[in-house]
């Protein structure tokens, strides 16, 4: 399923990037595919003073601005040209970020103030926040409503660099609510011109009504969620929270099997708040495991044997305030595959900002610069199975760029707090700030 096609079709005009001061192109040797690992983590591909020419939504040709400025087709056709002079400046693939859920009404702020003041989840629950306050408003809310809100976020979300989104449902829970959020999703993917990557995130929680009798919840998704949400192509993977007072690890074997057998993906939120063993689920080849704060050392060994991504999530860490963070050194020189994402969500990580998340993880994480970048691009990409045609500047693959204000790429998570993002380009389609 491609997310990327649009509701209306109009003809992309041809886009030259010039002058720019380091291009992070992320080229790789061809006969090392999968996802970056250990070493391969801190390739770059950096090429200064350099050109893109992309034509049709896609990259054409990559190199240097003085050779791209000698050829003959440049030469005749640059007046019909959009142009883009990134003097000064890094440009770097958009960033992929593969873990988001941006369905839903209003912020969670009983939850941000009584959090300060020391109150438990179950404290918080009961002067009404929690995530029982995001499920009544996204079951009330009409999906028109829900749409201008992924809309509104996913706008936010280009303004920081952002070229491609996974983008979950979660705060329904029921089968008409989380189809409904699938289906905003797709309306306002259909409004924006990067690409977004649908996953169903019906198994969030036992919502009130199942408590108690949570395999009869589990058996709605199974059997109606998953089901009408293959059968009507408005979802492409599967997610489950597997933790403690969530999901047990049998019921996320039986959610990823009716997964696999309506032809969708799976991913899941493992390890956030205690360990679960991973080692049961690489059957079903997910496409990440996200959070993994906990993890078990022998799990690290098979990860590393694998194409699993680990995407970790730090915005989470920081907003809840926590003094730990995901063990990424011990992960990356392992040879588990790392991506990063926001998160981006009304309790636990309401940020938008993928530079943020890369600054997180150099600051508390001890990831290189180099590494958050690669974290943010093309493992991402690798993470929601799009790396074939995102995450790196390459000919073949879309044109999707960020163009920072900035001399070295260094300065994007080195600069916390602050955009930086001058402009983005999405399949072609120039998006300045807003």
């Amino acid at each position: 399923m491609n997310r990327n096609k649009k509701s209306e079709s109009k003809p992309v005009p041809p886009v030259f990037l010039a002058n720019i001061n380091q291009l992070i192109a992320l080229s790789f040797p061809s006969e090392r595919q999968g996802p970056r690992r250990a070493s391969g983590l801190k390739e770059l591909g950096i090429i200064e003073n350099a050109a893109v020419l992309c034509l049709g939504g896609k990259i054409v040709s990559v190199g240097t601005t003085k050779d791209a400025l000698r050829d003959l087709w440049m030469k005749k056709n640059r007046k019909r040209i959009t142009e883009i002079d990134c003097a000064g400046k890094v440009v770097l693939p958009g960033f992929v970020d593969s873990h988001t859920h941006p369905v839903f009404v209003s912020p969670r702020l009983v939850d941000f103030e009584k959090r300060i003041e020391g109150a438990s989840y179950e404290q918080i629950a009961t002067a009404g926040g929690g995530i029982r306050s995001s499920l009544d408003d996204v079951r009330k809310a009409g999906k028109r409503v829900l749409a201008e809100k992924v809309l509104a976020a996913l706008r936010d979300m280009a303004a920081h660099g952002t070229t491609t989104v996974e983008a979950k449902s979660g705060y329904g829970l029921t089968v008409e609510s989380e189809l409904k959020s699938l289906e905003a999703i797709r309306d306002a993917a259909k409004q924006w011109p990067g690409t977004v990557i649908s996953t169903l995130l019906g198994a969030h929680v036992v919502p009130k009504e199942f408590r108690g009798c949570s395999q009869k919840y589990v058996e709605a998704v199974c059997k109606e969620m998953i089901p009408q949400a293959a059968k009507r192509k408005l979802a492409e993977f599967v997610d489950v929270f597997c933790e403690q007072g969530a999901f047990t690890a049998a019921e996320t074997g039986q959610i990823f099997e009716a997964a696999q057998q309506h032809g969708l993906g799976v991913r899941a939120h493992m390890g956030q708040l205690s360990e679960t063993r991973l080692q049961p689920f690489l059957r079903f080849n997910p496409a990440s495991f996200d959070h993994m704060d906990h993890v078990n050392e022998d799990d690290i060994a098979e990860l590393a044997r694998h194409d699993t991504v680990t995407t970790l999530v730090p915005g989470a860490n920081y907003f809840l305030g926590l003094k730990d963070y995901p063990n990424a050194r011990t992960l990356i020189d392992a040879g588990v595959p790392v991506a990063l994402a926001t998160d981006y969500n009304p309790g636990t990580s309401p940020t938008l900002s993928m530079p943020m998340a890369m600054s997180l993880a150099c600051t508390h994480m001890k990831m290189s610069p180099a590494e958050a970048i690669v974290a943010s691009t093309i493992n991402g990409a690798w993470a929601l199975r799009v790396a074939d045609r995102k995450g790196s500047i390459e000919p073949g693959k879309d044109a999707d760029f960020a163009i920072f204000s900035v001399k070295d790429y260094r300065e994007i998570p080195y600069w916390f707090g602050v955009n930086l993002c001058a402009m983005t380009v999405m399949s072609g389609s120039v998006a300045p700030p807003q």
